[in-house]
């Protein structure tokens, strides 16, 4: 279900033609990453697991819309980055790449 939800980002991305290819690379490579990274976090904390892919796919849905609404967005990216809290120590890889997805999505709402 997980590596479902990403797969589904990663089409997201790749059929919205507003985003630069520069950009879109980038987070194709970050989405390929986090799906390696969650694999391995699912198997010790799969309830924050589930959480980050939900809330990526919020945020990619979010930061892909024709019409943005900031409102909205606020809101995805907030809950995505929530989601990696406390996951620093143990998964450090998880919060980067998250952190990372979270600045790039939240300049594409912009």
């Amino acid at each position: 279900m997980i590596e479902e939800r990403i797969q589904n980002i990663e089409s997201k991305v790749q059929a919205t033609r507003n985003i630069p290819e520069d950009t879109r690379a980038e987070l194709l490579e970050l989405l390929e990453g986090l799906k390696s990274e969650i694999s391995a976090l699912a198997k010790t904390h799969g309830e924050d697991a589930r959480s980050i892919a939900r809330f990526a796919d919020a945020s990619a849905h979010e930061a892909t819309r024709e019409q943005k609404k900031a409102a909205l967005m606020d809101a995805s990216l907030s809950g995505l980055k929530s989601s990696v809290e406390g996951l620093e120590i143990e998964h450090p890889k998880v919060v980067q790449i998250v952190n990372r997805l979270a600045t790039i999505l939240s300049n594409m709402g912009i």
